[in-house]
């Protein structure tokens, strides 16, 4: 395939032991050791009471990694088209709903049922963001990060407009967890543009190849990013932690992997 580039200008990160982008980094950096913890998700303080009320871990996710790349590109999330991409979506609300057609009463809440939806976070994302641009929801199972970064870069080249991508997952309770052992939430968010400026991290650019994804050096990281679809991107957060050019393998299709060629602005 013909590579797909585009400038880099945001990052959000969030996940276990990883609160942010800037924490991310020193551990990506091995300049602070890595302590697994569970997940801390914010409220949702952009959406409105009622919205707020009934946003699920899957939507705080989204929306706190989407709002962290936005901030550090100093973009206005209105201008932006979105990707978000998401293995299975709401784990506890898919829980909640089987639980509720087990039961004898079967009837389903109008919030379970609108929040099922696989583009239910990018429907928050417009609430609460005022964003009313075209926004794409994919699923890929476990290839999931790679299919939402491939789109988004396909859009950039494509459109020549900047871009945000949010990949993210969350964890499916007892029983389904024992079939779809996801362990916790974890999201990562891209800005993306086809022009740099001075807003500019690095230069990314990407292509299909035959080739073994990278690992983790960290045991506790490699087994965070077997573990979530989502984190099968920390080998291009660690190259862009470490700030050098750099060519990464990420998880993709059985066949195919994605090779990403970073080089920095900064």
């Amino acid at each position: 395939m013909t590579p797909l580039a585009a400038s880099l200008q945001g990052i959000g990160v969030l996940g276990p032991g990883l609160p942010d982008w800037t924490a991310t980094t020193a551990i990506l950096r091995q300049e602070s050791s890595y302590q697994p913890a569970g997940t801390l998700l914010p409220a949702p303080a952009v959406l409105p009471p009622a919205e707020r009320r009934r946003a699920g871990r899957v939507i705080r996710l989204a929306l706190a990694v989407g709002a962290e790349a936005v901030a550090q590109a100093r973009a206005d999330a209105r201008e932006l088209p979105t990707v978000f991409s998401s293995s299975g979506g709401d784990g506890d609300n898919c829980h909640e709903i089987c639980m509720t057609l087990a039961s004898e009463d079967r009837q389903i809440s109008p919030t379970r049922f609108h929040n099922s939806v696989h583009n239910a976070a990018a429907g928050y994302w417009s609430i609460a963001t005022g964003a009313t641009l075209a926004s794409t929801v994919l699923c890929a199972f476990d290839a999931s990060f790679g299919a939402g970064l491939l789109e988004a870069l396909t859009q950039v080249a494509v459109d020549r407009v900047p871009v945000l991508m949010v990949a993210y997952d969350t964890e499916y309770p007892e029983p389904l967890r024992a079939k779809r052992p996801v362990p916790d939430a974890f999201g990562i968010a891209l800005v993306l543009a086809a022009v740099g400026d001075q807003r500019s991290i690095a230069r990314l650019e990407a292509s299909l190849e035959e080739q073994r994804a990278d690992e983790l050096e960290e045991p506790r990281l490699e087994a965070l990013r077997r573990a979530i679809p989502a984190a099968r991107g920390l080998p291009l957060m660690r190259q862009l932690a470490l700030g050098k050019p750099g060519r990464v393998i990420l998880d993709y299709l059985d066949v195919w992997s994605l090779a990403v060629t970073v080089t920095p602005c900064r």
